[in-house]
């Protein structure tokens, strides 16, 4: 069979069935809910993170400088866009 499969004209890949995925475009409009797969529920949400800066600042009262690693942070506990490294 491998020898028939080789010389053959055809194209191995012609040859080879994969199984048929529906394919989810992010801007389509599906009007049916059922229709969108069951595993973008178990996606985690993005986490936010830290602006790098060559002059970091303190942006304001919840903010405040730490120093780890011979690293500058900036590290806020009221407003997490606030978070900054130096470097």
């Amino acid at each position: 069979m491998l020898r028939a499969l080789l010389s053959s004209s055809r194209p191995l890949l012609s040859r080879v069935r994969l199984p048929q995925v529906p394919h989810f475009h992010p801007h389509s409009h599906a009007h049916n809910v059922s229709l969108l797969p069951i595993a973008s529920a178990n996606v985690p949400a993005l986490a936010r993170g830290m602006k790098v800066r060559s002059s970091v600042k303190i942006m304001c009262d919840g903010c405040s400088v730490v120093r780890r690693k011979g690293r500058v942070y900036i590290l806020c506990a009221k407003n997490p866009r606030h978070k900054q490294r130096q470097g």
